[in-house]
């Protein structure tokens, strides 16, 4: 077996190199590879991982409303059985949406990447009536609906299985 230990101290003496050789000749490393220059930072992250996040925070509004709507309900009634029985379906989405997004470590000194804002709820989170949860099921299946063109189709079809959820959500709720 050929001794390897020159060819790996010559293969990272030539990565650790690079980047000194493209500075003093003045060039980027765009200059002479196609693709995103590797040593200009992070990219951009892609179109549907911005969706995918967009979506996630939404979701992440409505489970906060089910909570709020709960916390209001102590008793053990019948509609708090099926609002908790709601917000299990809506962390089962969540889990799902976040198992597709793949995001690289952060780093201490990379900026944070900008998070889309959440939708404020039109009620305040300590008064969420079933009313405000019926309007913030249906403008979330709305707004996943519009999202199906605009995504790979494995993401489209996630998104429409969600909207079809809270469509039925809107009717559990009495809507």
């Amino acid at each position: 077996m050929p001794d390897t230990a020159p060819r790996r101290r010559f293969l990272l003496a030539s990565a650790a190199t690079l980047p000194l050789l493209l500075a003093t000749a003045g060039c980027r490393s765009s200059d002479l590879f196609t693709g995103p220059d590797p040593l200009a930072g992070r990219p951009r992250p892609a179109p549907d991982a911005v969706t995918l996040a967009a979506v996630i925070a939404a979701e992440e509004n409505l489970i906060g409303l089910y909570r709020a709507a709960l916390a209001r309900d102590s008793a053990a009634t019948a509609r708090t059985r099926d609002l908790l029985a709601l917000l299990a379906q809506h962390e089962q989405h969540l889990t799902r949406l976040r198992a597709r997004l793949i995001q690289p470590p952060r780093t201490p000194t990379a900026a944070a990447s900008p998070r889309p804002p959440a939708k404020a709820s039109a009620a305040a989170p300590g008064r969420v009536t079933i009313a405000g949860l019926r309007a913030a099921e249906r403008a979330s299946a709305v707004g996943l609906v519009r999202r199906l063109a605009t995504v790979e189709p494995a993401l489209a079809q996630l998104f429409a299985s969600i909207a079809a959820s809270d469509a039925t959500h809107v009717t559990a709720l009495g809507g």
